[in-house]
């Protein structure tokens, strides 16, 4: 295990292979840590939203941010703040315009780049457990995924140092999170997370869990909803559900 003191006011813990960051993040709350950040060089049962199972070979970046924020109302935003950070740091290293698609998702040319999963621990001291997962130096898929995923490498045909982007990530991140969320000023957020977003204004597929809707992205509201105009012309707010855009 290496430790790796940076400049900012956390921590970063590698580890050659783990079963899941956020895993072992919650072993690190249990010890009452917090401002601490959880890396793999490959995860063995790493996952995403509703325990999906994410892909997580040598050549990805797979990290968990832990935090014990005093708002823990609402860590929706803290999703939206991991994203920006993603975007603006791959901009930066990689020279390439990433989106960010509605809930969790940054993606390239309609293919995923990165997924994000936040957690709740609530308790005596409640925290929060921000997992990142970035595709950075990998060169094929699983066959399940190789169709709607992609690379940095992929895309613009080099390697690039992990480490560097983890940090600019962690580094991007703690900005929106001391700035803006801590400070209670999460409009600030949602006007950044809009200008990365590609998914307003489009014409998308939802599906929940319990119907699929169709209609127009006309934006989120102040818990980080969907708004969706059906098609037939009523809005309805979506808490949770994947998104295909009709392109």
């Amino acid at each position: 295990m290496v430790l790796e003191i940076t400049k900012m006011p956390y921590k970063i813990y590698n580890f050659p292979s783990l079963a899941s960051t956020q895993d072992k993040a919650k072993e690190f709350v249990k010890k009452g840590l917090s401002n601490i950040v959880i890396s793999a060089d490959r995860q063995a049962k790493g996952h995403g939203r509703f325990k999906r199972k994410w892909h997580s070979a040598k050549g990805g970046l797979y990290a968990s941010i832990i935090l014990n924020p005093e708002n823990t109302e609402n860590i929706q935003y803290l999703t939206f703040a991991a994203a920006i950070a993603v975007v603006k740091s791959i901009k930066k290293i990689a020279n390439l315009d990433a989106a960010i698609k509605w809930p969790n998702d940054v993606h390239y040319n309609k293919r995923k780049l990165c997924g994000i999963l936040t957690e709740g621990i609530f308790g005596a001291k409640n925290h929060v457990i921000v997992g990142i997962g970035l595709n950075v130096n990998q060169d094929k898929f699983p066959k399940s995924i190789k169709n709607n995923s992609t690379s940095l490498k992929i895309i613009k045909h080099e390697d690039f140092n992990i480490k560097r982007i983890l940090n600019g990530i962690i580094r991007e991140f703690f900005i929106l999170y001391n700035k803006y969320y801590n400070e209670n000023k999460l409009k600030k957020i949602t006007r950044l997370w809009e200008k990365y977003c590609d998914t307003i204004g489009k014409n998308v597929a939802v599906i929940t869990r319990e119907k699929k809707l169709h209609g127009r992205v006309v934006g989120v509201d102040e818990n980080c909803s969907l708004l969706l105009k059906l098609d037939g012309g009523r809005t309805k707010k979506v808490i949770e559900g994947d998104i295909h855009v009709r392109y």
